[in-house]
């Protein structure tokens, strides 16, 4: 953490608790590079931890109170250890809150604490910043309660509070990714196995270019729980059929040739053929990086967008829009949304000598047709 960031931290730390934090945390965001919406299928994915994400101040205190301020949110919030139930009123303090529950419930005792957050992601931008305050929080209570769980049943467990607290039926991908990431690596998951692979990020000339809509979107109401719901009635259909499958990313793009006639329902077809297909492009992006190939990397990323668009419809006007200016753009090999959609952000591969020119076009050009 650089020094200025940790003397702001302190500052509004002692202006929120008139004293010191014991203790700084923090928790890095991440942007997904290939593999959208497989990750509760079962299926692969290619995400990378971000320099962005959550910092986390803390100090206890000698009652049974939790305090918990964001500099992000103007709402404050004061919690009895003992009454951590979810509670719509008590926006984003739910996600912190879920955590300690999550503790309660493996059998440790909370103590009081004050709290400040901090997070440096934009919020509703598909880069995982509610995953981020789960994963600060979770890391805080293994360190302070010596629980001793690995960053893997850490992500799990923050995961478990997604699904059943907050009550989004979001896949693992999004914790794993925060939890597990490395500096300059890409972390290749299989998520119905949680087997993983850092992968270099050696991108050569190219860099990775986070592009926002500045249109928010929250995963609950963002059609997130129909999409997951669609899926699985697929995978139900063709479990009927006879087709052996435990998850859609069973089928292989071979298989599903053969099955696609079974599911006779034109949008769960759409929705099944989004799953197979990503996956096959996950794997094959994978290899491309790893063989130094950046163009069909980035070919890739656009057919996952027109996917997202066409079969999965999750991505809407802004993150279209910015699909199309951006792919047209010089230096740019490959362009995606990335996150649940319906808002939130791109993620592009832009050649180092044109990113200036890449930022200055996309936002005239995007701003020209968002702006009335």
């Amino acid at each position: 953490m650089e020094t200025i960031e940790r003397h702001s931290l302190t500052k509004a730390f002692q202006a929120f608790a008139n004293e010191e934090p014991s203790s700084i945390y923090f928790s890095p965001g991440r942007v997904n590079l290939i593999g959208e919406h497989t990750d509760y299928n079962n299926g692969y994915v290619f995400p990378a931890a971000l320099t962005m994400g959550t910092y986390l101040a803390i100090r206890f205190r000698p009652d049974q109170l939790i305090q918990m301020k964001s500099e992000n949110f103007p709402e404050s919030f004061t919690h009895l250890t003992s009454s951590l139930s979810y509670s719509s009123d008590h926006s984003w303090s739910n996600y912190p809150k879920g955590v300690m529950r999550a503790f309660q419930e493996l059998g440790y005792t909370l103590p009081g604490m004050n709290l400040l957050y901090y997070g440096t992601l934009p919020n509703g931008a598909g880069l995982s910043s509610s995953a981020s305050i789960e994963m600060v929080t979770a890391f805080f209570l293994n360190d302070v309660l010596d629980a001793g769980l690995s960053r893997s049943e850490l992500a799990q467990l923050c995961q478990k509070v997604e699904n059943d607290y907050i009550g989004v039926n979001s896949g693992i991908m999004d914790q794993y990714a925060v939890g597990l990431g490395k500096e300059a690596h890409a972390l290749f998951i299989h998520t119905g196995t949680l087997e993983h692979e850092l992968v270099p990020l050696a991108l050569g000339a190219y860099s990775i270019v986070i592009t926002n809509t500045n249109k928010k979107r929250g995963l609950a109401d963002s059609k997130y729980n129909e999409r997951r719901s669609e899926c699985e009635q697929g995978l139900h259909i063709l479990q009927k059929e006879g087709y052996p499958l435990d998850s859609l990313s069973d089928l292989t793009t071979a298989a599903w040739a053969q099955a696609k006639t079974v599911v006779t329902n034109n949008t769960l077809k759409k929705r099944v053929n989004h799953v197979v297909t990503e996956n096959s492009r996950v794997k094959q992006a994978v290899t491309f990086l790893k063989a130094h190939d950046l163009k069909s990397l980035g070919a890739c990323m656009n057919e996952s967008h027109r996917s997202l668009a066409d079969d999965y419809e999750v991505t809407g006007y802004e993150l279209d829009l910015l699909y199309m200016i951006q792919k047209d753009q010089k230096g740019c090999i490959g362009t995606r949304m990335t996150g649940a959609g319906f808002g939130g952000c791109t993620v592009s591969l832009v050649h180092h000598d044109y990113i200036d020119a890449f930022k200055e076009n996309v936002s005239f050009l995007y701003e020209q047709k968002t702006i009335h």
